[in-house]
């Protein structure tokens, strides 16, 4: 578990123009984030536009990932969904032998009770033979795990070993922090908000614009997990805009016009995602600019 504390990043897929993926672009992505001190990688999650992604490309994908990052770091692959014996079958027909953890996503669209959101991550845990990272995202899923149901889970399955909250609720992270067993890893979701939540006995973050700049972001991190405060809240303020801007239309339309400045990837997106407006990459870019000025750093 050690393994997944600091800064981990939700990896963009990289198109083409012409929608194909662009392998060469991410293996680029993956070496900014490894030589600049990113802890582990996540694949194929909401950021990495997972649902327009065909089971032939996400094989490809991890292959990607994995070639570029030769064992260096952590890998942990999204597979989640709100059918739990798809999830299953998935997990089980799926070569894990490059992979550490499991990211699952609660189930979305049909909104089931606690009890069935307890439910099925007690059928996926029965079944998957790696650690299992939880992930509550309700702004996206349209129901809340509560904290009483990530509780009874971390306390019921010793492979579910965290989760990856992003409640953009301060008092929720708090609940579960406070009496959570001492070794599950609360993994904030919420870039604006992970700060504060490592500062109260979090284990770090699954990023966004961390990958844009890990060199930045996980020396945050890290200074946040040694109770370095001062410093840290420096580096926070600086990439507010930022962290802000990348959520304003879509992600990760908006990493992707941050990655683009950068000269990592495309902008490209699937629909029905579409690019970052013309407004939005305007602002990207001067807030881009004004980032990289050594004297902001």
């Amino acid at each position: 578990m050690n393994s997944f504390y600091g800064t981990g990043v939700a990896l963009v897929t990289p198109f083409k123009s012409d929608k194909s993926v662009d392998h060469v672009a991410l293996e680029r992505i993956v070496e900014h984030n490894i030589q600049n001190g990113t802890n582990y990688l996540v694949i194929s999650g909401t950021t990495g536009e997972s649902v327009t992604i065909t089971k032939k490309e996400k094989k490809e994908i991890i292959q990607t990932v994995h070639s570029a990052n030769g064992g260096r770091v952590p890998m942990v692959l999204g597979i989640g969904g709100n059918n739990t014996a798809g999830i299953i079958d998935e997990i089980q027909n799926t070569d894990l032998g490059n992979i550490d953890a499991i990211l699952s996503v609660s189930p979305y669209y049909t909104k089931p009770t606690q009890e069935g959101i307890y439910q099925h991550y007690k059928a996926i845990a029965e079944q998957c033979p790696l650690p299992i990272i939880m992930y509550n995202v309700p702004g996206r899923t349209s129901s809340n795990m509560l904290p009483a149901t990530t509780l009874r889970l971390a306390n019921d399955f010793k492979n579910i070993i965290g989760i990856k909250e992003a409640c953009n609720n301060v008092a929720q992270y708090l609940q579960v922090l406070k009496n959570k067993p001492e070794d599950f890893l609360v993994i904030s979701g919420d870039d604006d908000l992970v700060l504060g939540v490592v500062l109260a006995g979090g284990a770090g973050v699954i990023s966004v614009i961390g990958q844009a700049f890990p060199k930045e972001f996980s020396k945050m991190i890290r200074l946040g997990l040694e109770g370095n405060a001062k410093e840290a809240y420096k580096i926070h303020f600086s990439l507010m805009g930022l962290t802000s801007a990348i959520f304003e239309e879509n992600n990760p339309a908006g990493i992707k016009a941050v990655l683009a400045e950068l000269d990592l990837c495309d902008a490209t997106v699937r629909l029905p995602l579409v690019p970052a407006s013309d407004g939005l990459k305007h602002k990207i870019k001067d807030l881009v600019r004004e980032f990289c000025q050594p004297a902001v750093r």
